[in-house]
């Protein structure tokens, strides 16, 4: 059994196991492979990529075999050009990368892949490989980081408790004083709306996805969930249908 750095960890990577990792059967693999412009070596580039956050985490190469190895096991592996060997990502640390997709250039000469990992892509620890900064320009990154960021706080807000932590209080004080701050957090962001402060508006709507989240973690609930079900709901089709007295009876 692979030792996850986390139970969150571990079941991302059995929720990719589950349905959401790379699907691509060995003729097919075998066909892309036979497309992809090899370099030379009999290597190609691959970048790796957070589906989730957009963050390039690594970039690494493969051959023809650790291709069809990552396409067969879901999971990425690539060539170590310095140990000349096999390398299957995580294998050894449990931060493996399970594909979620992978594309290739207009060129057929690198790869993109896309995972779900489930611990950092750098032997430092850091998430990504790409946190060294060169200029002053800022990496732009998803536009939800700092949900995620907020996330990954707060849990581990409920794992450590540290004296005089808000959060620690929450989790200290339970569910019902959790809900509490919910509903007045919720009431808080109508009287804003009511009296058309964009600014009160805004900062009361912070506090109140701030206490979801805490919410969200008292019932461990990832936000992966909620974030998948409004995608459920964004591509399923809409039967209700409304007028201006509201919702029509069928």
């Amino acid at each position: 059994m692979k030792a996850y750095e986390s139970v969150e960890a571990a079941e991302r990577a059995a929720k990719m196991k589950n349905g959401d990792s790379l699907e691509l059967n060995a003729a097919t693999a075998a066909e892309w492979a036979d497309k992809l412009a090899w370099s030379e070596a009999g290597l190609i580039p691959a970048i790796v990529q957070d589906v989730d956050t957009l963050e390039v985490l690594m970039v690494a190469y493969m051959n023809r075999e650790s291709f069809l190895l990552s396409c067969e096991q879901g999971e990425t592996v690539f060539w170590s050009r310095s140990r000349q060997s096999l390398w299957h990502k995580g294998a050894t640390s449990g931060h493996t990368q399970p594909i979620v997709g992978m594309y290739t250039d207009c060129d057929q000469d690198t790869l993109l892949v896309q995972v779900r990992p489930a611990g950092p892509a750098c032997h430092t620890g850091s998430p990504t490989c790409f946190f060294e900064s060169i200029s002053r320009t800022p990496i732009q990154k998803g536009r939800f980081e700092i949900l995620e960021h907020l996330e990954t706080t707060i849990r581990d807000r409920e794992q450590e408790r540290p004296e005089g932590a808000y959060t620690t209080y929450l989790f200290d004080q339970g569910l019902d004083k959790i809900l509490k701050k919910i509903g007045e957090e919720a009431s808080e962001v109508i009287i804003a709306a009511k009296n058309q402060d964009p600014d009160e508006l805004k900062g009361e709507i912070g506090d109140l996805i701030f206490h979801l989240l805490v919410l969200m973690q008292q019932s461990k609930l990832p936000l992966d969930d909620v974030l998948d079900e409004l995608k459920r709901r964004h591509q399923s089709p809409r039967r209700d249908q409304y007028s201006d007295q509201g919702k029509i009876k069928s």
